[in-house]
């Protein structure tokens, strides 16, 4: 079968001495760049400066506007042809003689194979099925290539979209239009483009994601991108301790080296949102976040000489957890769950219970839009939240896709040692359900202050039935919990706790990640 490679264009160099590009850094040795899908789908987009600016084919530097303080679109023109597939993932590796053994024996077996890219490596897939294709018929598949030890029981399926074909982009600016096949770049003197009406440093492209639409891509030295991401994920205001926010930059840029390339299909490394780190470009740097990326450029936590997994989280509610108590993942030795500073370890979860229930100070999420520190730096270390009948039936059916009628129980069947729910069990009128770990959140939505649905903030939380008239008849169900996020790695509250009481920040990442090492690149 046929082998398909994803190749990703490379910047080419601007033209005009004075107008930079991301291949060029300030400093005399080359600095590592990244790539941020700040606009991962459009058909249009906007590109500009408040300085002056040049947009540029990529490929051939042609200069296709030249402006200042102004913008121009860039739209869709013509699309090739997009092909979402279901793909097994096998394997990520680095070693260049597994992929092509590997790759070898799966085209000897008459199996198409697919190879991406990945932080340094390359993900390995095999076979393709429609993405209507269904469970059986993928899980027999599976199980066949198992079998033929071209995949392990840790294989799973991915949807992998890919355009094939010409597309095309159309610049437009001030009555002139100019059409091209290739990515267009915008870059300015000054180190500030604009995109969408976002500034950002850098320069910025909009290129051809896998769907087959634009992509506005922030290319920009990788230190320069903390910049824009430490006062999103912990801002200074009001968490302004020093030693909290050098904790915080060094675990982002531990997770940011770990992860170059992880959205390489797209064009770009990582996106600005929750789903990897939050960036907000340019406008939302500030001088404490800024400080504390540069008094600690080029630190990154690692584990036996390896980039760890830098995970991290708002609230614990006063301990964290060990990452198998919240994913479907093998224990790893540095994500172990660790007790606040201001925790006293004999606080066992058999007696959390009561000191939940009794919290005077817990927040409503009914009521409360606004999320603060953790104990006396976060309101919802610890929190409730109580629903109806109707409200607990509503939402487990549109979780399950199901109506679930009358909802009997709901029962914590599995806690973890720290005291999270590892598994809750829905006992209703039309069939019991189940869910497990992190996933429970999801299924336990409260209904927060608009009125609409929203992931429970934790797993660390007790439930219990609220008594009606009937007493067979539950009249809804109180839940009593602590802390927000999935509670593994750093606490980002707690870390600004320790960092009040006299903690730096590698005593605070060393308390988060045990045994780790701090390394320089």
């Amino acid at each position: 079968m046929k082998r398909i490679w994803l190749v990703l264009l490379t910047m080419v160099t601007v033209v005009a001495f004075s107008f930079p590009n991301a291949q060029q850094g300030m400093a005399s040795e080359p600095e590592d760049m990244i790539r941020i899908g700040v606009v991962p789908e459009a058909e249009s987009l906007t590109l500009g400066s408040a300085d002056t600016f040049r947009i540029q084919d990529k490929v051939t530097g042609d200069v296709l506007v030249e402006a200042v303080n102004d913008t121009a679109e860039v739209m869709l023109e013509s699309t090739g042809s997009v092909d979402s597939s279901y793909r097994l993932q096998t394997a990520w590796t680095t070693s260049e003689a597994y992929m092509n053994d590997w790759v070898a024996r799966a085209e000897a077996g008459g199996y198409e194979t697919y190879i991406e890219p990945y932080n340094g490596g390359h993900r390995l897939y095999i076979g393709k099925f429609p993405a209507d294709a269904s469970w059986s018929v993928r899980n027999n598949f599976r199980n066949e290539v198992i079998a033929n030890g071209l995949a392990a029981t840790d294989s799973f399926w991915k949807v992998i979209t890919l355009t094939t074909g010409v597309s095309s982009v159309k610049v437009s600016y001030q009555g002139s239009e100019f059409v091209t096949e290739n990515p267009v770049v915008v870059s300015s003197p000054d180190g500030l483009i604009e995109m969408n009406g976002k500034q950002y440093r850098g320069v910025g492209e909009v290129g051809y994601n896998s769907n087959g639409t634009l992509a506005g891509i922030n290319e920009l030295p990788l230190e320069e991108y903390l910049y824009g991401v430490v006062p999103k994920e912990l801002p200074p205001n009001p968490y302004g301790e020093m030693e909290a926010q050098k904790a915080q930059a060094v675990a982002a840029r531990t997770y940011t080296y770990a992860n170059l390339g992880k959205r390489s299909n797209d064009g770009y490394d990582l996106l600005p949102t929750t789903s990897d780190q939050v960036y907000g470009g340019y406008e939302v740097e500030h001088p404490v976040s800024t400080q504390a990326v540069q008094e600690t450029d080029g630190v990154v936590a690692t584990k036996d000489g390896k980039l760890i997994t830098a995970v991290y989280h708002s609230t614990s509610g006063g301990v964290t957890a060990n990452n198998e108590d919240v994913w479907d993942s093998g224990p790893v030795d540095y994500l172990r769950g660790v007790f606040v500073f201001d925790w006293k370890k004999g606080n066992k979860h058999k007696s959390q219970k009561e000191e939940f229930k009794n919290a005077k100070e817990a927040a409503s999420l009914r009521t409360s839009k606004v999320l603060e520190y953790e104990k006396d730096w976060s309101k919802y270390y610890r929190w409730e939240f109580e629903w109806t009948a109707e409200e607990i039936s509503g939402v487990l059916s549109e979780y399950f896709g199901t109506d679930v009628g009358e909802v009997y129980e709901i029962n914590v069947v599995k806690r973890a040692d720290l005291g999270r729910v590892l598994e809750i069990e829905y006992v209703t009128e039309n069939g019991t359900f189940y869910e497990q770990k992190d996933k429970i959140r999801w299924s336990l939505k409260y209904i927060n202050s608009a009125g609409k649905h929203s992931v429970l903030l934790s797993t660390l939380f007790y439930i219990d039935p609220v008594e009606g008239d009937d007493d067979n008849q539950a009249a809804g169900f109180k839940v009593y919990g602590g802390g927000w996020g999935h509670g593994v790695g750093l606490s980002q509250t707690g870390a600004v706790g320790m960092a009040v009481d006299g903690k730096n920040f590698e005593q605070i990442l060393k308390h988060f990640y045990q045994g780790i090492e701090l390394e320089t690149r």
